[in-house]
């Protein structure tokens, strides 16, 4: 029953989420990183479908067979796809096609959860809803950057408003000693596979901070000429830095000589007590070093999250995203769902404003190519 409670939660929150949208909304894919909020609806219900429907419900009649090629992600094992490129392209089938689509999946899931299930299954059920938690953080960035990138920039919600308020501290920095630190997951719940391998590191003595870097503290980077200095920057850095004229984080826009940015109520003036968002593994590195300080190891920011408060920001760390000891991946197409993907790039520990309720903890590892910004992504320092 509380396998069946849990899967219903999950789904309507996906549906929650474009409740705002107009029809128009579900089907733009401004940038290739983006994918249109359609095809995030299709592709989580196309898990359910090919993974748990086909395979283990006799008598399941598939809703279409074409839609194996449309909303199949990077599975090299379940065969062919549209291109990443090309979802944006896919004006068929239609939104009101790809929500019936969800209702034959859901109606059979409903049925299925009636029974009694395997283990695996289970397990498998477990691992779908986690993985529409992620496609769910991925629709408000997604949405975000559609929104946020359209000439009007269009609210999304006058209600999601971002209420941070940062918890006080008299101590700017944690210190944390030398010594052996177990990392990795351990316990009887869900994590995902690149989490385990639950390993012991030593960490030389550090001090990481209490506290993100917040608009205000950015700001005075850039008004110290931090874009345009190559001597804070990685030489990738810089060279993105020129290539794509970035004068600032994503979203900011400096108009009538104020700083504002576009957030879910749209063009709104940068509040400076918030911490700073939307910016790529390039800029924190930059203004880590402009400080005089570094971003923290994924390590070191494991073994110190009980002694600050995250998830407000996915928090950039001086990783490669690289398997744990002896990581192993899985048979077949579940394999592929992190492992193959243990190369160029970054490691981000925490969470965000989006990320759903109890999906983040602290064994669990993001990881984005180092250009990226369109995630909810901050910066904390350590020295």
């Amino acid at each position: 029953m509380q396998l069946k409670n849990d899967f219903n939660t999950v789904r309507k929150r996906s549906m929650h989420i474009c409740a705002p949208l107009k029809t128009e909304d579900y089907v733009v894919q401004p940038v290739v990183d983006v994918s249109p909020p359609k095809w995030h609806l299709g592709h989580t219900t196309w898990f359910f479908e090919t993974f748990l429907l086909k395979p283990h419900f006799p008598g399941y009649k598939e809703f279409d067979p074409n839609y194996n090629f449309v909303f199949n992600s990077y599975y090299e094992t379940v065969g062919a796809r549209v291109i990443r490129t090309d979802r944006g392209n896919l004006s068929r089938p239609a939104v009101e096609d790809v929500m019936r689509y969800r209702e034959h999946v859901d109606k059979a899931m409903q049925a299925l959860l009636d029974t009694p299930l395997s283990e695996e299954m289970k397990t498998l059920v477990v691992l779908g809803l986690n993985h529409e938690e992620q496609h769910q953080e991925l629709l408000y960035t997604d949405i975000k950057f559609i929104l946020g990138h359209n000439p009007l920039m269009p609210a999304y919600s006058d209600t999601a408003v971002d209420n941070y308020i940062a918890p006080a501290t008299d101590k700017p920095f944690v210190d944390m000693e030398a010594g052996l630190y177990d990392i990795g997951y351990k316990g009887d719940g869900f994590c995902f596979d690149n989490e385990l391998g639950r390993h012991t590191v030593y960490l030389q003595p550090y001090s990481i901070a209490a506290q993100l870097v917040t608009n205000g503290e950015y700001l005075a980077f850039m008004e110290a000429g931090g874009y345009t200095d190559f001597r804070h920057w990685h030489a990738e850095g810089w060279d993105w830095v020129k290539k794509n004229e970035v004068k600032a984080p994503l979203y900011w826009h400096h108009v009538d000589g104020k700083w504002q940015h576009y957030n879910w109520q749209g063009l709104q003036p940068v509040n400076e007590n918030d911490p700073v968002c939307h910016i790529s593994y390039y800029e924190a590195t930059a203004y880590a070093a402009w400080k005089g300080f570094r971003l923290p190891t994924e390590f070191e920011w494991e073994a110190a999250s009980a002694q600050f408060s995250w998830g407000q920001r996915w928090e950039w760390t001086e990783s490669a995203y690289l398997p744990y000891p002896g990581f192993v991946k899985a048979p077949g197409a579940i394999g592929e769902y992190n492992g193959k993907f243990m190369v160029s790039q970054m490691v981000l520990r925490g969470g965000s404003e989006v990320t759903p309720p109890n999906h983040s903890r602290a064994t669990y590892r993001n990881f984005f190519h180092p250009s990226l910004r369109w995630q909810f992504t901050g910066i904390r320092l350590a020295k």
